[in-house]
C-alpha cells in the first residue's frame, strides 16, 4: 500500500465526510486521484464503512444501555477462537467482539435497549453457547471519548472539594 493511501485512510478514518476536494488539498494531488484511491480501497476492503459517531445522551427521549462483556471460552480445535467469535458476532445486539489476551479471551460489545433486555442476552444467548465458560458483564455509565472524541458535558464538577 502506497504512502498517500494510508495518509488517506487516516484522514478519512478521522472525519469520513470530508470531501475529496479538501482531502486533495491535505494529500497535495489531484481530487480525481483521491477518488480513484476510495473505489480503490473500498474495493480491497481498507475501507469498510463510514459512520457517525452519535452522542446518545443528547437525543431527546432516547433510552438505551450499553455494556462490555468480558467471555471466556473453551477454543475450538483447529478454528481457534474463530469459530465462537463468529457465533458470538452474528447476535443482533453485538455492536463489535475482539479476541483480547489476558483472563478473558473475547471482549464483547452490546448495545440494548435496557439493563434487563442486556442482561437476557448474556443469560439466555451468550452463556449457553457450549463453548462459552464464563462472562463477565460491565454496564458502560457514561462515555468521556470514544475513537479519540471528547464527550464533553460542559458539566462542572459539583462535588465538594475535600482536602488532608
Amino acid at each position: 500500500m502506497e504512502q498517500k493511501e494510508i495518509e488517506l485512510l487516516k484522514i478519512l478514518e478521522k472525519n469520513g465526510r470530508l470531501d475529496t476536494k479538501t482531502i486533495s488539498n491535505m494529500l497535495d494531488v489531484e481530487e480525481n486521484e483521491v477518488n480513484q484511491m476510495i473505489e480503490k480501497l473500498e474495493q480491497e476492503h481498507a475501507i469498510l464503512g463510514y459512520s457517525a459517531l452519535v452522542d446518545w445522551k443528547n437525543v431527546y427521549e432516547y433510552e438505551g444501555v450499553a455494556a462490555l462483556i468480558d467471555v471466556k471460552v473453551t477454543p475450538v480445535r483447529g478454528l481457534g477462537f474463530d469459530k465462537i467469535a463468529s457465533r458470538i458476532y452474528r447476535f443482533p445486539e453485538v455492536k463489535a467482539v475482539y479476541l483480547m489476551s489476558g483472563s478473558y479471551d473475547l471482549s464483547v460489545s452490546v448495545e440494548g435497549k435496557t439493563m434487563m433486555e442486556v442482561s437476557r442476552f448474556v443469560s439466555e444467548k451468550l452463556s449457553t453457547l457450549d463453548t462459552v465458560i464464563s462472562t463477565t458483564t460491565h454496564f458502560i455509565l457514561k462515555k468521556y471519548k470514544h475513537d479519540g472524541i471528547i464527550f464533553d458535558d460542559n458539566d462542572d464538577d459539583k462535588r465538594m472539594m475535600v482536602s488532608p
